[in-house]
């Protein structure tokens, strides 16, 4: 008979003696009693401030640099795009030496705008498998975490345009 098994309800247990098996009825409110108290709490309010200010602090940058390429001439759509890029390369550089990976424990979802956080989960898993080669790790570890969000973003752009085209074309 296997011992130490843990079952929340009635027929669970008479399914297991049934089967042979020996285990230990558990109440559901005892249960969560139990958890509630070895849980860790999380200091959330403490969490929601660092993300803010992090999060905040990033798209200030951002919009600070679009500003900047405006300011050297450049037209408002080419600047966004500059702007982009470069919030695109920073995250993978501070990445690729470690410091995105400070700054995500210390900021938790506030580097999660979308663009550094797609930058860092691009270039984390790359660097991670650096040492399989270029080929086999970097270029095939590169969209581990990435690509099913490129693959759905592509599939429902495709989606949507069909959906437009029919609507104009009716």
């Amino acid at each position: 008979m296997e011992r130490g098994a843990y079952f929340l309800d009635e027929g669970r247990k008479i399914e297991a003696e049934k089967n042979g098996k020996e285990g230990f009825l558990v109440e559901k409110q005892a249960y969560k009693k139990y958890t509630e108290t070895r849980a860790k709490r999380s200091p959330w309010v403490k969490n929601g401030v660092r993300a803010f200010l992090v999060g905040g602090l990033i798209c200030c940058l951002g919009q600070g640099l679009g500003d900047l390429y405006k300011w050297a001439g450049l037209s408002e759509k080419v600047a966004a795009t500059c702007a982009s890029v470069t919030l695109i390369f920073l995250a993978g550089l501070l990445t690729g030496i470690g410091i995105f990976d400070r700054i995500a424990k210390f900021a938790g979802a506030g580097t999660l705008v979308p663009i550094t956080g797609f930058a860092n989960a691009v270039a984390s898993p790359a660097i991670d498998a650096r040492s399989e080669g270029y080929v086999l790790g970097v270029a095939a570890k590169m969209f581990t975490i990435a690509g099913p969000v490129i693959v759905f973003g592509t599939a429902s752009s495709v989606v949507y345009g069909v959906i437009y085209w029919l609507w104009t074309v009716l």
